[in-house]
Protein backbone atom coordinates (compact mmCIF):
# COMPACT_ATOMS: atom_id res chain seq x y z
CA UNK A 1 0.00 0.00 0.00
CA UNK A 2 0.93 3.37 -1.04
CA UNK A 3 1.63 6.13 1.70
CA UNK A 4 2.33 9.04 2.77
CA UNK A 5 3.87 10.05 6.24
CA UNK A 6 2.12 13.11 7.73
CA UNK A 7 3.72 15.52 10.29
CA UNK A 8 0.14 17.51 10.72
CA UNK A 9 -0.79 18.58 7.55
CA UNK A 10 2.75 18.57 5.91
CA UNK A 11 3.66 15.33 3.82
CA UNK A 12 7.08 14.10 4.51
CA UNK A 13 7.60 11.25 2.18
CA UNK A 14 5.90 8.87 0.01
CA UNK A 15 6.59 5.12 1.13
CA UNK A 16 5.27 1.06 0.58
CA UNK A 17 3.77 0.00 3.98
CA UNK A 18 2.93 -3.81 3.91
CA UNK A 19 -0.09 -3.53 6.24
CA UNK A 20 0.62 -7.42 6.93
CA UNK A 21 4.06 -7.51 8.41
CA UNK A 22 3.78 -4.30 9.65
CA UNK A 23 6.83 -2.70 7.74
CA UNK A 24 8.10 -0.32 5.38
CA UNK A 25 9.57 -1.87 1.67
CA UNK A 26 10.33 1.57 0.19
CA UNK A 27 10.80 5.18 0.29
CA UNK A 28 9.57 6.44 -3.00
CA UNK A 29 10.03 10.58 -2.54
CA UNK A 30 10.77 12.55 0.42
CA UNK A 31 9.07 15.75 0.32
CA UNK A 32 9.58 17.51 3.69
CA UNK A 33 12.10 16.31 5.99
CA UNK A 34 12.99 18.22 8.58
CA UNK A 35 9.04 17.99 9.49
CA UNK A 36 10.03 14.29 9.96
CA UNK A 37 10.69 12.40 13.28
CA UNK A 38 14.11 13.64 14.34
CA UNK A 39 15.30 9.94 14.16
CA UNK A 40 14.40 9.84 10.66
CA UNK A 41 15.48 13.03 9.81
CA UNK A 42 19.06 12.27 10.93
CA UNK A 43 18.77 8.66 9.25
CA UNK A 44 17.82 9.83 5.94
CA UNK A 45 20.27 12.44 6.46
CA UNK A 46 22.96 10.06 5.94
CA UNK A 47 21.08 7.33 3.82
CA UNK A 48 17.98 8.25 1.59
CA UNK A 49 16.95 4.97 1.28
CA UNK A 50 17.01 3.72 5.16
CA UNK A 51 13.71 1.82 5.27
CA UNK A 52 14.86 -0.23 8.73
CA UNK A 53 15.01 2.94 10.75
CA UNK A 54 12.07 3.84 9.51
CA UNK A 55 9.72 0.55 10.23
CA UNK A 56 11.80 0.65 13.83
CA UNK A 57 10.31 4.06 14.10
CA UNK A 58 6.96 3.19 13.53
CA UNK A 59 6.84 -0.47 15.29
CA UNK A 60 8.14 1.50 18.43
CA UNK A 61 5.16 3.57 18.39
CA UNK A 62 2.81 0.65 19.54
CA UNK A 63 1.76 -1.79 22.24
CA UNK A 64 5.28 -3.66 23.17
CA UNK A 65 5.01 -7.29 22.82
CA UNK A 66 5.73 -7.46 26.88
CA UNK A 67 3.14 -5.61 27.59
CA UNK A 68 1.70 -6.91 30.90
CA UNK A 69 -1.04 -9.45 30.03
CA UNK A 70 -0.63 -8.97 26.21
CA UNK A 71 -2.43 -11.96 25.10
CA UNK A 72 -5.21 -11.48 27.16
CA UNK A 73 -5.65 -7.59 25.67
CA UNK A 74 -5.35 -9.00 22.35
CA UNK A 75 -7.94 -11.68 22.54
CA UNK A 76 -10.17 -8.52 23.84
CA UNK A 77 -9.78 -6.80 21.05
CA UNK A 78 -10.06 -9.47 18.09
CA UNK A 79 -6.61 -8.70 16.93
CA UNK A 80 -3.73 -11.83 17.10
CA UNK A 81 -0.57 -9.05 17.31
CA UNK A 82 0.10 -5.47 18.69
CA UNK A 83 0.98 -4.88 14.94
CA UNK A 84 -2.23 -5.31 13.69
CA UNK A 85 -2.91 -1.91 16.06
CA UNK A 86 -0.66 0.43 14.00
CA UNK A 87 -2.20 1.48 11.29
CA UNK A 88 -6.12 0.90 12.60
CA UNK A 89 -6.14 4.90 13.16
CA UNK A 90 -3.76 5.97 11.06
CA UNK A 91 -1.13 5.29 13.33
CA UNK A 92 -1.94 8.53 15.29
CA UNK A 93 -1.08 9.63 18.74
CA UNK A 94 -1.39 11.52 21.48
CA UNK A 95 2.12 12.14 21.84
CA UNK A 96 3.05 13.86 18.52
CA UNK A 97 0.85 14.76 15.32
CA UNK A 98 2.97 11.96 12.90
CA UNK A 99 -0.26 9.82 10.96
CA UNK A 100 0.39 7.45 7.71
CA UNK A 101 -2.30 8.92 5.38
CA UNK A 102 -3.06 6.31 2.32
CA UNK A 103 -1.90 7.80 -0.87
CA UNK A 104 -4.68 10.05 -2.88
CA UNK A 105 -6.53 9.80 0.02
CA UNK A 106 -8.51 13.09 0.79
CA UNK A 107 -8.83 12.55 4.54
CA UNK A 108 -7.90 15.44 6.76
CA UNK A 109 -5.96 15.67 9.58
CA UNK A 110 -8.30 18.01 11.44
CA UNK A 111 -11.18 15.36 10.83
CA UNK A 112 -8.97 12.53 12.75
CA UNK A 113 -6.43 13.91 15.00
CA UNK A 114 -7.39 12.83 18.95
CA UNK A 115 -6.45 15.99 20.14
CA UNK A 116 -9.73 17.86 18.84
CA UNK A 117 -11.68 14.60 18.37
CA UNK A 118 -13.25 12.06 20.51
CA UNK A 119 -13.00 8.83 20.73
CA UNK A 120 -14.59 5.56 22.75
CA UNK A 121 -12.22 4.92 25.55
CA UNK A 122 -14.47 3.18 28.16
CA UNK A 123 -14.19 -0.33 25.85
CA UNK A 124 -10.71 -0.51 25.83
CA UNK A 125 -10.19 0.56 29.31
CA UNK A 126 -12.08 -2.09 30.15
CA UNK A 127 -10.62 -4.73 27.86
CA UNK A 128 -6.78 -3.40 30.02
CA UNK A 129 -7.71 -3.21 33.39
CA UNK A 130 -10.70 -5.56 34.18
CA UNK A 131 -10.42 -9.45 35.04
CA UNK A 132 -12.99 -10.16 32.99
CA UNK A 133 -12.79 -13.00 30.24
CA UNK A 134 -15.57 -11.52 28.63
CA UNK A 135 -15.16 -10.13 25.20
CA UNK A 136 -16.66 -7.45 23.38
CA UNK A 137 -15.94 -8.12 19.67
CA UNK A 138 -17.15 -4.42 19.14
CA UNK A 139 -14.27 -2.69 20.68
CA UNK A 140 -14.00 0.43 18.18
CA UNK A 141 -9.75 0.37 17.09
CA UNK A 142 -9.98 4.14 16.15
CA UNK A 143 -8.00 5.36 19.19
CA UNK A 144 -5.15 6.55 20.63
CA UNK A 145 -4.77 3.46 22.61
CA UNK A 146 -3.35 1.78 19.64
CA UNK A 147 0.01 3.79 20.10
CA UNK A 148 1.19 3.05 23.96
CA UNK A 149 4.47 2.07 24.60
CA UNK A 150 5.83 0.66 27.46
CA UNK A 151 5.20 -3.03 29.70
CA UNK A 152 2.55 -1.43 31.93
CA UNK A 153 -1.29 -1.42 31.17
CA UNK A 154 -2.14 1.73 29.96
CA UNK A 155 -5.06 3.59 28.72
CA UNK A 156 -5.62 6.86 27.27
CA UNK A 157 -9.25 8.71 28.24
CA UNK A 158 -11.27 11.21 27.67
CA UNK A 159 -12.27 13.33 31.00
CA UNK A 160 -13.94 16.70 30.95
CA UNK A 161 -12.72 17.41 27.65
CA UNK A 162 -9.26 16.64 28.72
CA UNK A 163 -6.89 13.61 27.51
CA UNK A 164 -5.48 11.55 30.20
CA UNK A 165 -3.62 8.63 30.88
CA UNK A 166 -4.33 5.92 33.16
CA UNK A 167 -1.62 3.17 34.11
CA UNK A 168 -1.37 0.70 36.39
CA UNK A 169 1.10 -1.67 38.14
CA UNK A 170 2.69 -4.55 36.80
CA UNK A 171 1.23 -7.71 37.40
CA UNK A 172 0.98 -8.31 41.35
CA UNK A 173 2.93 -5.16 41.90
CA UNK A 174 0.97 -2.05 42.99
CA UNK A 175 3.02 0.35 44.08
CA UNK A 176 3.72 1.90 40.71
CA UNK A 177 0.70 4.81 40.72
CA UNK A 178 1.23 5.61 44.31
CA UNK A 179 5.16 6.18 43.40
CA UNK A 180 4.18 8.54 40.31
CA UNK A 181 1.87 10.42 42.96
CA UNK A 182 4.55 10.84 45.10
CA UNK A 183 7.00 12.16 42.57
CA UNK A 184 4.36 14.96 42.24
CA UNK A 185 4.22 15.33 45.67
CA UNK A 186 7.89 15.70 46.02
CA UNK A 187 8.54 18.35 42.47
CA UNK A 188 5.72 20.39 43.87
CA UNK A 189 7.26 20.92 47.49
CA UNK A 190 10.41 21.38 45.75
CA UNK A 191 8.85 23.51 42.61
CA UNK A 192 10.22 21.30 40.07
CA UNK A 193 8.83 20.95 36.56
CA UNK A 194 6.63 17.99 36.43
CA UNK A 195 3.55 16.09 35.30
CA UNK A 196 1.18 15.90 37.56
CA UNK A 197 -0.43 12.78 38.70
CA UNK A 198 -3.45 11.38 40.67
CA UNK A 199 -4.98 8.56 41.43
CA UNK A 200 -8.21 6.85 39.95
CA UNK A 201 -10.08 3.65 40.65
CA UNK A 202 -10.42 1.47 37.52
CA UNK A 203 -12.37 -2.15 37.65
CA UNK A 204 -11.36 -2.23 41.47
CA UNK A 205 -7.40 -1.26 40.53
CA UNK A 206 -5.82 1.73 41.79
CA UNK A 207 -4.30 3.01 38.66
CA UNK A 208 -2.44 6.77 38.53
CA UNK A 209 -4.05 9.60 36.38
CA UNK A 210 -1.83 12.25 34.51
CA UNK A 211 -3.38 14.58 32.06
CA UNK A 212 -1.60 14.57 28.81
CA UNK A 213 1.31 17.63 28.34
CA UNK A 214 1.49 17.39 24.31
CA UNK A 215 -1.06 19.36 22.36
CA UNK A 216 -1.87 19.36 19.11
CA UNK A 217 1.10 21.44 17.75
CA UNK A 218 3.48 20.16 20.00
CA UNK A 219 5.34 16.87 20.45
CA UNK A 220 7.37 14.29 22.98
CA UNK A 221 11.41 13.77 20.97
CA UNK A 222 12.55 11.30 23.69
CA UNK A 223 16.58 11.68 24.54
CA UNK A 224 16.85 8.49 22.66
CA UNK A 225 15.89 10.68 19.82
CA UNK A 226 18.39 13.42 20.35
CA UNK A 227 21.37 11.80 21.24
CA UNK A 228 24.20 10.98 18.78
CA UNK A 229 26.58 8.94 20.30
CA UNK A 230 27.32 7.36 24.28
CA UNK A 231 30.81 9.42 24.50
CA UNK A 232 29.98 12.14 27.45
CA UNK A 233 26.00 11.62 26.72
CA UNK A 234 25.15 14.08 29.64
CA UNK A 235 27.44 17.18 28.18
CA UNK A 236 26.23 16.59 24.89
CA UNK A 237 23.00 16.11 25.32
CA UNK A 238 23.08 19.68 27.23
CA UNK A 239 25.03 21.37 24.81
CA UNK A 240 22.26 20.00 22.15
CA UNK A 241 19.80 21.66 24.03
CA UNK A 242 20.87 25.01 24.66
CA UNK A 243 22.16 24.95 20.61
CA UNK A 244 18.54 24.70 20.23
CA UNK A 245 17.56 27.97 22.17
CA UNK A 246 16.34 26.19 25.48
CA UNK A 247 17.57 27.95 28.84
CA UNK A 248 18.92 25.98 32.19
CA UNK A 249 19.20 22.59 30.56
CA UNK A 250 21.80 21.50 33.25
CA UNK A 251 19.55 22.52 36.36
CA UNK A 252 16.28 20.87 35.19
CA UNK A 253 18.44 17.60 34.51
CA UNK A 254 19.64 18.29 37.88
CA UNK A 255 15.82 18.46 39.05
CA UNK A 256 14.82 15.50 37.68
CA UNK A 257 18.13 13.20 39.09
CA UNK A 258 17.20 15.05 42.65
CA UNK A 259 13.63 13.29 42.43
CA UNK A 260 15.03 9.78 41.23
CA UNK A 261 17.55 10.13 44.13
CA UNK A 262 14.95 10.82 46.38
CA UNK A 263 12.83 7.80 45.36
CA UNK A 264 15.52 5.48 43.84
CA UNK A 265 13.87 5.59 40.42
CA UNK A 266 15.51 2.52 38.58
CA UNK A 267 14.20 3.13 35.36
CA UNK A 268 14.97 6.57 34.17
CA UNK A 269 15.74 5.25 30.50
CA UNK A 270 16.08 7.44 27.38
CA UNK A 271 12.76 7.10 26.23
CA UNK A 272 11.20 8.47 29.61
CA UNK A 273 12.62 11.50 29.65
CA UNK A 274 13.06 14.22 26.32
CA UNK A 275 11.86 17.96 24.88
CA UNK A 276 9.38 19.28 23.53
CA UNK A 277 9.12 20.64 20.18
CA UNK A 278 6.42 23.07 18.15
CA UNK A 279 5.76 20.91 15.27
CA UNK A 280 4.70 23.73 12.70
CA UNK A 281 7.54 26.06 13.48
CA UNK A 282 10.04 23.24 14.98
CA UNK A 283 11.38 25.14 17.46
CA UNK A 284 11.91 23.49 20.45
CA UNK A 285 10.28 24.75 23.59
CA UNK A 286 12.15 23.12 26.69
CA UNK A 287 12.77 19.99 28.38
CA UNK A 288 9.50 17.39 29.06
CA UNK A 289 8.14 18.30 32.40
CA UNK A 290 9.59 15.08 34.09
CA UNK A 291 6.85 11.74 34.10
CA UNK A 292 7.51 8.19 34.37
CA UNK A 293 8.79 7.62 38.07
CA UNK A 294 6.76 4.34 38.74
CA UNK A 295 9.79 1.88 39.31
CA UNK A 296 11.02 3.29 42.31
CA UNK A 297 11.16 2.64 46.08
CA UNK A 298 12.26 -1.03 46.04
CA UNK A 299 9.76 -2.06 43.32
CA UNK A 300 12.26 -4.44 41.89
CA UNK A 301 14.01 -5.75 45.27
CA UNK A 302 11.31 -5.90 47.44
CA UNK A 303 11.26 -8.48 50.35
CA UNK A 304 9.92 -8.49 53.57
CA UNK A 305 12.98 -9.57 55.52
CA UNK A 306 15.21 -6.33 54.50
CA UNK A 307 15.49 -3.36 53.06
CA UNK A 308 17.69 -1.87 50.84
CA UNK A 309 18.90 2.15 51.66
CA UNK A 310 20.69 2.75 48.05
CA UNK A 311 21.09 1.06 45.16
CA UNK A 312 21.52 1.97 41.18
CA UNK A 313 19.69 3.97 38.71
CA UNK A 314 20.58 4.91 35.16
CA UNK A 315 22.37 8.10 34.30
CA UNK A 316 22.14 8.09 30.32
CA UNK A 317 23.60 4.78 28.75
CA UNK A 318 25.25 3.89 32.28
CA UNK A 319 23.76 1.97 35.22
CA UNK A 320 25.62 3.93 38.40
CA UNK A 321 25.24 3.89 41.94
CA UNK A 322 22.66 6.97 43.13
CA UNK A 323 25.66 8.53 45.63
CA UNK A 324 27.63 8.56 42.14
CA UNK A 325 24.87 10.39 40.39
CA UNK A 326 24.05 13.08 42.87
CA UNK A 327 27.91 13.92 42.42
CA UNK A 328 26.56 15.44 39.33
CA UNK A 329 24.44 18.26 40.67
CA UNK A 330 26.67 21.36 41.22
CA UNK A 331 24.69 22.91 43.74
CA UNK A 332 22.22 21.27 46.46
CA UNK A 333 22.06 23.76 48.35
CA UNK A 334 19.11 25.62 46.17
CA UNK A 335 16.87 22.59 46.91
CA UNK A 336 14.62 23.61 49.98
CA UNK A 337 14.91 20.08 51.83
CA UNK A 338 12.64 21.34 54.39
CA UNK A 339 9.71 21.90 52.23
CA UNK A 340 9.81 17.92 52.20
CA UNK A 341 8.74 17.88 55.94
CA UNK A 342 5.67 15.33 56.52
CA UNK A 343 6.07 14.20 53.04
CA UNK A 344 6.39 10.60 54.70
CA UNK A 345 3.37 10.93 56.84
CA UNK A 346 1.42 12.50 53.54
CA UNK A 347 2.50 8.82 51.62
CA UNK A 348 1.79 6.72 54.65
CA UNK A 349 -1.34 7.69 54.90
CA UNK A 350 -2.30 7.55 51.04
CA UNK A 351 -0.96 3.95 50.95
CA UNK A 352 -3.33 3.18 53.71
CA UNK A 353 -6.11 5.11 52.36
CA UNK A 354 -6.17 2.51 49.88
CA UNK A 355 -5.45 -0.76 51.27
CA UNK A 356 -8.40 -2.78 51.24
CA UNK A 357 -7.89 -2.35 47.44
CA UNK A 358 -4.01 -3.21 47.47
CA UNK A 359 -3.69 -5.90 49.93
CA UNK A 360 -0.58 -4.20 50.62
CA UNK A 361 0.83 -5.23 53.85
CA UNK A 362 1.56 -3.07 56.92
CA UNK A 363 4.86 -4.29 57.20
CA UNK A 364 5.57 -3.14 53.73
CA UNK A 365 3.82 0.78 53.98
CA UNK A 366 6.31 0.38 57.18
CA UNK A 367 9.31 -0.26 55.25
CA UNK A 368 8.92 1.99 52.38
CA UNK A 369 8.30 5.01 54.19
CA UNK A 370 11.01 4.26 56.19
CA UNK A 371 13.00 3.85 53.32
CA UNK A 372 12.00 7.03 52.08
CA UNK A 373 12.59 9.31 55.15
CA UNK A 374 15.92 7.34 55.20
CA UNK A 375 16.49 8.96 51.51
CA UNK A 376 14.88 12.58 52.19
CA UNK A 377 17.49 12.78 55.64
CA UNK A 378 20.46 11.43 53.88
CA UNK A 379 20.29 14.07 51.06
CA UNK A 380 19.80 16.79 54.19
CA UNK A 381 22.98 15.54 55.56
CA UNK A 382 25.00 15.86 52.47
CA UNK A 383 22.81 18.92 51.57
CA UNK A 384 24.36 20.48 55.12
CA UNK A 385 27.96 19.11 54.69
Amino acid sequence: MKVILMNKNKEVLVAEYNEPLAVFTKIYEIKNLKFAPLIIEKALNKNKEDITTLTTWFKGRGIPDWRDDLDLLMLKLGVSTPNELLDKAFGLSLSDQYWIKPYNSQIKYKNINFFDNTFNSADFTNATFSNSNKFNTKISLISPNNITDGRLKKTWTIQNGKRYLLKGGYKNEVMQPFNEVLASKICERLNIKHTHYDLEIVSNKVVSKCECFINKDTELIPASQILNNKNNAYEEYIKILESHGIKNVKEKLEDMFILDYIMMNEDRHLNNFGIIRNVNTLKWIDLAPIFDNGQSLNILDYNEEEIILNGQGRFFYNIMDFDDILKKISNLKRYKLENLNGITEYFANLLHKYQNITKMTDRRIDKICLLLNSRINKLKNLQNK
